[in-house]
């Protein structure tokens, strides 16, 4: 572990409290002048971090940085900790982790970044991405021991069930989905997920995915798009999050990382259907070759959505995009 990071880690440790800079130094084995450049860089870097006479340097509460150290505590597994890659910018979470999962990346890397300057939604949309204010992260995933050929489905399923628990549990709030990829909050957006793999062309079976997730934690300062300000939301309004974005993100890995032990489990699209925010609603179904109205009845074991059409014929719906009245009119 780097200086700067053993100092992070001390800091972490003793958040909202002063720790000495000799102390840290001498735990540390280097002079307190290190350690003071040490915390000029880290603030550099947007850790707020307040110095006081006689009292040493204290990290304080509200500050939030994504960082490894930062995540550590709230890890299931701490050996996770090691496939983290954390980047200040990125074009796009998805293009470096699927770079890396060419390269031979294990199965659990997960590339984050405090903004992204190109993300991606489906069907080749850009996801809002600015700094400071969201968790954008990807996985890469490497199935074993059986053959997928709907994994791409059930891998984003099984993602936005592991972010509905991740938020349930460290805020009692109830996010809903919306099939097959988003979720909302009080009726607004808050989360998009974008799932990639690549399969065999023979047997269908997927070598690696990569999962995207995009979180709007805290409201967007500035840059939103206009025609987004109706119908994007964020987990928390500005300046009242009752936890960091390290501790979401890390407990968001802590479901992920454990995938194959549920995707596709009756118990998980049970879990998935509970939050489904359409069911039993009309809809409007927007596929490549019509557009139509529905009834949204039911999700099968492949993650299709099954909808009743207005002549009464049942069509499963494997990808495509509908749109619910009540939110997006």
């Amino acid at each position: 572990m780097s200086t700067k990071n053993h100092v992070l880690k001390m800091l972490e440790n003793n958040r909202g409290q002063h720790i000495s800079g000799a102390h840290m130094a001498e735990e540390l084995g280097i002079s307190r002048n290190a350690i003071w450049k040490t915390v000029k860089r880290l603030e550099k870097e947007g850790h707020k971090i307040k110095a006081t006479k006689n009292r040493g340097y204290c990290l304080l509460d509200d500050s939030d940085i994504l960082s490894v150290v930062g995540m550590l505590p709230f890890l299931s597994d701490k050996q996770a900790s090691k496939k983290i890659h954390i980047h200040a910018s990125l074009e796009s979470t998805n293009n470096t982790a699927k770079q890396l999962a060419i390269s031979g990346a294990a199965h659990g890397t997960v590339v984050m970044a405090e903004c992204q300057t190109a993300g991606k939604g489906r069907y080749g949309r850009s996801f809002f991405s600015p700094p400071g204010q969201g968790i954008y992260m990807s996985f890469v995933l490497r199935p074993t021991g059986r053959r997928w050929a709907d994994a791409p489905t059930l891998l984003t399923i099984y993602a936005a069930v592991s972010v509905c628990r991740a938020i349930e549990e460290l805020t009692k709030k109830e996010p809903k989905i919306k099939w097959v990829n988003d979720i909302f909050l009080d009726g607004k957006k808050i989360c998009g997920i974008l799932t990639e793999a690549v399969t065999d062309f023979e047997s269908g079976s997927v070598h690696w995915a990569v999962v995207g997730i995009g979180i709007n934690f805290k409201p967007a300062k500035t840059g939103l798009p206009e025609e987004l300000k109706k119908i994007v939301g964020s987990v928390f309004e500005e300046d009242k999050a009752s936890l960091t974005r390290n501790e979401l993100a890390a407990n968001i890995i802590n479901h992920m990382i454990d995938f194959e032990a549920h995707i596709g489990k009756k118990e998980t699209l049970n879990e998935y259907k509970k939050r489904l925010m359409m069911l039993g609603e009309k809809i409007t179904v927007v596929g490549p070759k019509e557009t139509y109205e529905a009834i949204a009845r039911d999700i099968d074991d492949a993650g299709r959505l099954i909808v009743e059409k207005e002549n009464g014929e049942i069509v499963p719906l494997f990808s495509g995009e509908i749109k619910i009245g009540a939110i997006e009119k």
